[in-house]
């Protein structure tokens, strides 16, 4: 399984998904999880400004983990293959394992941001 984290800062989740250049990259291995890539994108790969129908350097992942995002994200990552999860969790590591154990996630803080979207990427409304 590979697991892709929205990180502005290469150590924290950060929200905003859809505006997010950064992001950690994780594998499950006989080991436990490991981060494999850190992901720098330019501007016009954020998902917010990217409309391209072609590859995306994301690509290739089976779950996306983030402190915030809209529904609008989550459908459109859900066409690349993409489950989004959003989570108050803040540290990567642990949001990996417990993904990847099947656990749930304690679910992203409320603000305005979040458009109704909860903790497995469906509407609560």
């Amino acid at each position: 399984m590979k697991i892709a984290v929205t990180s502005q800062n290469f150590r924290t989740i950060t929200g905003h998904a859809g505006k997010t250049r950064r992001f950690l990259v994780y594998e499950d291995s006989e080991q436990g999880p490991q981060e494999v890539a850190r992901l720098d994108l330019p501007k016009e790969l954020a998902f917010h400004e990217f409309h391209g129908s072609g590859p995306h350097p994301v690509d290739g992942v089976d779950v996306l983990i983030t402190a915030g995002c809209g529904e609008g994200f989550v459908r459109r990552l859900a066409g690349r293959g993409i489950r989004v999860i959003a989570t108050g969790e803040s540290d990567p590591l642990t949001a990996v394992r417990l993904v990847i154990a099947g656990q749930p996630l304690p679910p992203p803080a409320q603000d305005d941001h979040h458009h109704g979207v909860t903790i497995d990427g469906s509407s609560d409304r």
